[in-house]
């Protein structure tokens, strides 16, 4: 017993030597995160050197939309970027070249709809209890968000049409203190904003959260020359990606995950992050209902008129990666459905 705790002992404290001894020989990968609870797997990638195990030396850069994540891509600042399907569709009708190979945030593998991170709150005094009590309000949403998809979405489920409401493009930072201060009666906000919101506003209310109305969901992509050029160095950013989203998951680490998502997301402490994370799907595994999600996406910017038709999400996607993680190490999946 002795010796086999002596052995144990001795191969934990390797770890960081294995991890520093790779990383001397790792290559350099900027690696894109929205600056939000959503950007855990690629924080604690990082700080709990998985990137590094898995031959990788990664440096995060972090952004606090996906139109700055993008340009940022564009502009060489980032090999591989996060984004949302909401209105990358568009990007991609207009020419835009970048293959999605792994999952970021959302539930997308099980089923075509996740959005339990996103939710709508409201001011005290605005009357707005209910989805119906927007009509004639004043919301604060970030344009061309999900977000924007899902306040969208429910409401038009709702029989409410845009025409009903006034939506106050608000950039995500900016959501709790418009909110405060009255310059909207709502929000539509993704966490940690939405429970900040509902912490910080005196009286402020719950009207929505999630329901299954959209996916809220984003995988990590990248320019075909970053994507294939080296495909080692790829599938190592994916294998870093998926132990990371197993390490998350897994209940007796939530502390020190909430601690690493503290120093990474501005204004959130360990105990807001802890709060919010529950609320997210960390599952890199992509799939036919990731294509489902974003063959809805399409039809909602062809109905917007930012399409002029479908775009085969083929041309997007590429599974490869994720599936070579899923045989090589099955360990990082147990824990999660099948189907």
């Amino acid at each position: 017993m002795k010796r086999v705790l002596k052995y144990s002992m001795a191969a934990v404290a390797a770890v960081p030597l294995v991890a520093a001894a790779m990383t001397a020989n790792a290559q350099t990968v900027n690696v894109g995160a929205a600056a939000n609870v959503g950007g855990l797997i690629v924080f604690v990638a990082q700080a709990k050197g998985f990137f590094a195990a898995n031959g990788i030396d990664a440096k995060v850069v972090t952004r606090n939309t996906g139109g700055a994540l993008t340009k940022s891509l564009r502009a060489g600042e980032m090999d591989f970027a996060p984004a949302a399907f909401t209105n990358l569709p568009a990007a991609l009708e207009r020419g835009f070249k970048v293959r999605g190979f792994v999952g970021y945030t959302g539930g997308s593998f099980l089923k075509s709809t996740s959005d339990d991170f996103v939710g709508i709150a409201a001011r005290a005094g605005t009357g707005i209890k209910t989805i119906n009590d927007l009509k004639g309000k004043k919301v604060g949403v970030t344009f061309a968000s999900t977000g924007d998809l899902y306040l969208r979405t429910v409401l038009e489920k709702n029989g409410i049409t845009t025409r009903d409401y006034q939506r106050i493009n608000t950039r995500p930072p900016s959501l709790v203190s418009v909110l405060d201060t009255g310059g909207v009666d709502a929000i539509v906000a993704w966490e940690p904003n939405l429970t900040r919101a509902l912490d910080k506003v005196k009286g402020a209310t719950l009207v929505s959260r999630g329901g299954d109305h959209v996916c809220f969901c984003a995988g990590l992509h990248g320019l075909p020359d970053k994507v294939y050029a080296d495909r080692k160095k790829t599938q190592g950013v994916v294998d870093a990606m998926a132990q990371s989203a197993w390490y998350i998951r897994q209940p007796k680490n939530a502390d020190e995950v909430a601690e690493i998502g503290s120093r990474f997301i501005r204004g959130a402490d360990k105990n807001l992050v802890k709060r919010t994370m529950k609320h997210i799907v960390f599952d890199v595994r992509i799939g036919e209902n990731t294509k489902k999600a974003f063959n809805f996406s399409v039809k909602q910017l062809i109905a917007q008129k930012k399409m002029k038709k479908p775009y085969d999400p083929d041309q997007y996607f590429d599974f490869s990666f994720i599936n070579d993680t899923m045989k090589n190490h099955p360990e990082w999946f147990a824990d999660l459905s099948k189907s």
